[in-house]
C-alpha cells in the first residue's frame, strides 16, 4: 500500500483513529504532524495525517494452478532476454574475471552458520509439529491433498480427488501426519554441485534427501553420512562448461571436517511428549513459529547465492546450477517431453510449499458454514496449527487471513451484504 495524506479539520477526530478495528488488527504507522496554512479571512491549522503499511490489510488468497498448467517464471522471459543481450553488450571485448563463490568451487563463508541455522530450524519444526499435533486437531482428506486444521472438517464441496462425484465434492477427512502439514520435498544429493549432470541410468544410485537438507549441505553444512567434496582453491575455467581443479599440493593436509554448530537429530513420534497445560502449548507454538519463520527467511537467502531450480510442469526440485537428466516427469504431456522435466528458477513456496489451510475465526464456536465461505481467510497450515494452540498471528499473514471482516451470524444477513 503507498502511503496517502489525509487532512481534516478537528482534532478530536485524530484520536478516534485509534479505535477504529481495521487499524487495531493491521500493521499500521500513523503520523500526526501540523501544517500552518494561511489565509486573508481566518488562520487555520488542519492536520495532516500520513498512514503507511508494510503489508496490505486484505489479500487474495494463492492462486492453485492446474496440473495442465506450466508455473509462471519468476522473471517473465522477455525480461530474461533482455537483460542477457544488455548483459552480452556490456562484457563485449572486456577480459572475462573471476567467478565469485559458490560458482568457482568455494563455499560463501558469511553463509555457513546461516545453513546451520537453517538446519536446525527444519528439525526444531519437525519435532515440535510432532507435539503439537497430539493438542491441536489436523485433519487431512483421503481422496487429495486439502488438510484442514480444527475440530471437525471443513464442509465445503472442494475434493478434486478420485470419486469426487459420487461424493459431491465433499472430503473424507482422517487424521493428519507430519509429513501432511510439511511436504516432504526431496532432491538428488550431490557429492560434487559442479561436477557432471546426473544421468537417467543413475537415478536409483544417487540418494535423494529433503531439499532444505540438501541446499544447507550445500551451503556448508557437515553431514557424515551425506559427503561433499569442498574445494580449498578455485576451481580453472578452460570451456564454457569444462573446468579442471586447481592444484592443492602446496596447501598443508586438509583438517578433518567437523560441525561449525551442534545438529539436532528428529524425534520419534513415540518420544514426542506433548504439552500439559496451556502455558507450555503457547510457549511450544511460540517456539514453532519462530522456527517456520527462520526456516523460510534463511532458505531465501542461501537461495540467492545457491542455485534451485524446479519442473515447471511436477514438483521435482534440483539444487544445483542445472537440473538433473532422470526422466521421471509424468506431469500433463510428459509423453512429449520424454518424461524430461522442463527446469527453471524455482522460488521459496517451490521448496518449501506454505499449504494454505481455511482460517477458524473461533476455536470454540460453531463451525465453519458452506454459505459464509466468501467471509473465511486461509494461512499457512503451520501458522494456522500455531495460532490455534495459542501463539500470536504473524503480521504478515493477516492479509489472507481476514481478520478485519465481519462475519455474518445467518445467510440471511451474508445475503444483504454488498
Amino acid at each position: 500500500m503507498e502511503p496517502f495524506t489525509v487532512s481534516f479539520l478537528p482534532s478530536s477526530e485524530f484520536l478516534k483513529l485509534s479505535s477504529f478495528h481495521s487499524f487495531q488488527h493491521s500493521d499500521l504507522k500513523l503520523r500526526h504532524s501540523f501544517k500552518s496554512r494561511t489565509t486573508p479571512r481566518m488562520l487555520r491549522q488542519p492536520h495532516e495525517l500520513v498512514i503507511t503499511n508494510e503489508y496490505p490489510q486484505n489479500a487474495d488468497f494463492p492462486r492453485n494452478y492446474s496440473r495442465k498448467e506450466k508455473k509462471p517464471f519468476p522473471i517473465p522471459i522477455v525480461e530474461l532476454r533482455r537483460a542477457a543481450r544488455e548483459r552480452f553488450k556490456k562484457n563485449k571485448g572486456q577480459p572475462k574475471g573471476r567467478a565469485p563463490p559458490p560458482k568457482n568451487g568455494l563455499l560463501v563463508q558469511c553463509l555457513v552458520p546461516l545453513a546451520y541455522d537453517v538446519f536446525n530450524a527444519r528439525i526444531t519444526l519437525i519435532n515440535n509439529l510432532k507435539k503439537l499435533l497430539k493438542v491441536v486437531p489436523v485433519h487431512a482428506c483421503g481422496w487429495c491433498n486439502e488438510l484442514h486444521v480444527g475440530p471437525e472438517g471443513h464442509p465445503f464441496k472442494s475434493c478434486k480427488g478420485k470419486h469426487a462425484t459420487l461424493r459431491k465434492g465433499l472430503h473424507q477427512w482422517t487424521n493428519a501426519a507430519v509429513e501432511d502439514v510439511l511436504v516432504p520435498i526431496e532432491a538428488y544429493h550431490l557429492y560434487d554441485p559442479l561436477g557432471k549432470r546426473i544421468k537417467h541410468e543413475e537415478r536409483f544410485s544417487i540418494p535423494r534427501i529433503p531439499a532444505v537438507m540438501e541446499l544447507c549441505i550445500q551451503a556448508g553444512v557437515y553431514v557424515s553420512e551425506y559427503p561433499t567434496k569442498r574445494r580449498r582453491k578455485p576451481i580453472i575455467r578452460i570451456g564454457k562448461r569444462e573446468f579442471v581443479d586447481a592444484d592443492e599440493s602446496d596447501l598443508p593436509d586438509p583438517v578433518p571436517e567437523v560441525p561449525l554448530k551442534p545438529l539436532l537429530t528428529e524425534l520419534p513420534i513415540s518420544e514426542a511428549v506433548a504439552p500439559t497445560n496451556e502455558e507450555e502449548k503457547t510457549l511450544l507454538a511460540e517456539e514453532t513459529l519462530q522456527a517456520w519463520e527462520k526456516m523460510r527467511k534463511g532458505a531465501k537467502k542461501l537461495m540467492q547465492m545457491y542455485r534451485v531450480r524446479v519442473c515447471g510442469y511436477c514438483p521435482e526440485v534440483h539444487v544445483g546450477h542445472s537440473g538433473h537428466k532422470a526422466q521421471n516427469c509424468g506431469a500433463h504431456k510428459h509423453q512429449q517431453r520424454n518424461g524430461q522435466h522442463g527446469w527453471q528458477s524455482a522460488v521459496l513456496d517451490n521448496l518449501i510449499p506454505p499449504r494454505y489451510v481455511w482460517h477458524v475465526p473461533d476455536v470454540d464456536g460453531p463451525p465453519l458454514r458452506r454459505e459464509l465461505r466468501n467471509f473465511y481467510g486461509q494461512a499457512p497450515a503451520v501458522v494456522e496449527i500455531c495460532v490455534q494452540a495459542g501463539a500470536a498471528v504473524p503480521d504478515q499473514y493477516k492479509s489472507t487471513m481476514r481478520l478485519d471482516i465481519g462475519i455474518p451470524s445467518s445467510v440471511k444477513e451474508a445475503e444483504m451484504v454488498v
